[in-house]
């Protein structure tokens, strides 16, 4: 199914430290994000095996869905903020959504 072009979205992926969630929350809201959804992740990265069985080590992935304009804010922001102190990845991938109104 192809929806039209007033479908489509960018879906930011952020994959973080969970004890920084409650900054990144105030930066997404303040950054004019919608919306987002928020689970907790496990991997390895080359900052190491990162799980969510200790909450120091846990990780969180952040998916956001929202126009172009507001996934470059944000992801602009996370990265000069962030990057340089935490264990951080992103990225953007383009979405059709089902209720364009919502984003």
């Amino acid at each position: 199914m192809s929806l039209a072009n007033d479908h489509i979205r960018k879906l930011l992926t952020i994959v973080t430290e969970a004890a920084i969630e409650s900054a990144l929350v105030r930066d997404l809201d303040r950054l004019g994000a919608h919306g987002y959804t928020i689970t907790e992740a496990r991997g390895k990265g080359n900052r190491g095996v990162r799980n969510a069985g200790w909450d120091a080590s846990s990780n969180i992935r952040i998916e956001v869905v929202c126009n172009a304009d507001t996934a470059a804010a944000i992801s602009a922001h996370l990265q000069a903020q962030y990057y340089a102190n935490y264990a951080m990845i992103m990225w953007v991938g383009e979405v059709e959504v089902l209720r364009p109104e919502k984003f």
